[in-house]
């Protein structure tokens, strides 16, 4: 999910619905500490107030009738844009180990802490669930701002007596939230999340309707090439603030505007606004936008445009839908002069109908119909068009274990359903970068469960890429490799863009791992090392400006 404000960054710690119905064995290793003080204020809500809690969107309140313990709890109003996230800061002793708890009531609730780790429960259970998480605090951390939320519309969740527990003496806990929560996703990440009840998709033409067949795949960089993506905040503004196209770092090798958005869930007339002044008083005019597009063009990078994120939820259920698509799509790269477009498709743009088991044989129109339309534009622009993804690890790796609603049906729909995509697409995907953040744990080929905020995850994350999988474990029915050329990982570029930031040493030693294979612990990659794996992208250019291009300047750092 680019969070601020329309990516999937949901940008403190949203994360995704776990896709089957029945229980969920995961296991969290709780690092002990001595229980010496509670760090939270108004944990149990007995003061009949939120604060120093703060609610986004105006979702939260405090209810009775509802309580684990005493009289009053914590009611958040899920909806089809809102998680309901509530948050807290407090203060923090650096390299110290926290335990953070809460009893939870209602579909998919979670709860964790920014930039760290998180847990949910995945079903409604019939009353309150006790969750628990512990982290360990960096070594100049001191402060930390631990969330709970619901998921998109779910309903109204409930959470009771939570409390954050750690050694020495608690210090006065700010009443803030996270500094300037990102409105946006994972790109991303990105990405409207808003489950809608989803009507059944009218039947329409699939993907043989394309013409695109004889289009020439896209040729790979050549060896040693390495990229950085990144996506720009053009639409809109947030807590990361707006930055020209002209003072974009030429550091950047694609640039993704965010985000192109439809006009209606299913109408597929895509359109791109541009900030307005009255949000963005740094903005250009549309000539020298359009300029510091030809110039960064002119120096080799590559400007496309992102569609979806956060908000911009995409439904192609008819051959109409797709056209529009397709005719919008092409006026706006057109109108800018880009080369090609990234598919950033969050919440529920993408959802398999039941009985659609077969990812590389597809028969959901939005399915379909979003790779026929893909299709047609490769055929329009040629070999020079680029094509590239930010799906959720929901959407992709889980597909390891669970494949749309499943053989009996009663799973998330939606699980692994950016496979087919990718599948279909492959030779004419110039890079996927799937949004290594805002996520739920995932299983690997090594059938151990792996937890973002770490090397580890994007270790296991991108080797299922590099060596492919089978897919809801049917090993006679796998997703195969993609080159790794065309991949590259995507992380927040800092606590504030996202949930699962690592910090640049853990960023190297994921591509030690996987470029090297060296420094990779407990995992062994399958697919041994890969020199030319692309590179990484990041949500945001923005937000990686607003933190002295860390990100960036690793990135070239490591890679010379």
């Amino acid at each position: 999910m680019h969070t601020p404000r329309r990516k999937r960054l949901l940008a403190a710690g949203t994360a995704w619905a776990v896709a089957a119905t029945g229980a969920v064995a995961l296991s969290f290793g709780l690092a002990g500490s001595a229980s010496a003080g509670e760090f939270l204020v108004n944990g149990g809500f007995e003061t009949n107030a939120l604060s120093p809690w703060t609610c986004s969107g105006s979702t939260g309140s405090v209810v009775t009738g509802h309580a684990h313990g005493g009289t009053y709890a914590l009611a958040g109003a899920a909806s089809a844009s809102d998680t309901a996230q509530c948050a807290q800061t407090v203060a923090v002793a650096p390299s110290t180990t926290y335990t953070l708890s809460a009893y939870v009531n209602g579909a998919y609730v979670y709860l964790g802490v920014n930039g760290g780790t998180s847990t949910w429960t995945p079903s409604t259970g019939g009353g309150y669930q006790k969750l628990s998480v512990s982290f360990t605090t960096s070594a100049t951390q001191t402060s930390a701002t631990v969330f709970t939320h619901g998921w998109y519309g779910q309903g109204t969740y409930y959470a009771d007596d939570v409390s954050l527990d750690g050694p020495g003496a608690p210090a006065s806990p700010s009443a803030s939230a996270s500094p300037s929560t990102p409105a946006s996703p994972s790109p991303s990440a990105s990405a409207s999340s808003s489950p809608s009840t989803s009507a059944s998709p009218s039947t329409s033409a699939g993907p043989s309707s394309s013409p695109s067949a004889s289009v020439p795949p896209t040729s790979p960089p050549p060896a040693g090439s390495h990229a950085l993506v990144g996506y720009l905040h053009a639409s809109f503004a947030n807590g990361a603030g707006y930055l020209k196209m002209s003072d974009v770092p030429d550091s950047w090798d694609i640039i993704d505007l965010a985000f192109g958005e439809p006009d209606s869930i299913t109408s597929g007339n895509i359109h791109f606004n541009r900030c307005p002044v009255t949000e963005c008083p740094g903005v250009e005019s549309d000539a020298d936008f359009k300029a510091a597009i030809a110039a960064k063009q002119a120096k080799g990078k590559k400007v496309l445009l992102s569609i979806g994120g956060q908000n911009g939820e995409v439904q192609l259920t008819t051959t109409a839908a797709r056209d529009n698509f397709v005719n919008s799509v092409s006026a706006i790269i057109d109108k800018w002069g880009l080369d090609g477009l990234d598919i950033d498709f969050e919440g529920h743009s993408l959802s398999l109908n039941t009985g659609d088991n077969d990812f590389k044989n597809p028969t959901t129109p939005v399915i379909t119909n979003l790779v026929s339309a893909v299709k047609t534009l490769k055929a329009k622009y040629g070999a020079k068009f680029q094509l590239t993804m930010a799906p959720e690890t929901f959407f992709v790796q889980l597909g390891y274990q669970y494949y749309g609603s499943g053989p009996w049906g009663g799973q998330d729909p939606r699980a692994g359903a950016f496979l087919p995509v990718i599948y279909a697409l492959r030779d004419d995907l110039t890079l996927l970068h799937v949004q290594d953040y805002n996520s739920g744990s995932i299983m690997g080929l090594d059938n151990q469960y792996h937890n973002m905020g770490g090397a580890d995850f994007h270790i296991a994350m991108t080797d299922m890429l590099l060596s492919g999988f089978p897919v809801a474990g049917n090993t006679g029915n796998v997703f195969p490799a993609l080159k790794p050329s065309q991949v590259a990982i995507g992380m927040p570029a800092n606590t504030y863009a996202g949930n699962g930031y690592v910090a640049p040493a853990a960023v190297n030693q994921a591509l030690d791992c996987l470029t090297k294979g060296t420094g990779c612990g407990s995992y062994t990659p399958r697919a041994g090392k890969q020199p030319n794996l692309r590179g990484l992208m990041t949500w945001s250019i923005n937000w990686d400006s607003y933190n002295g291009n860390e990100f960036s300047k690793n990135f070239h750092s490591y890679f010379g």
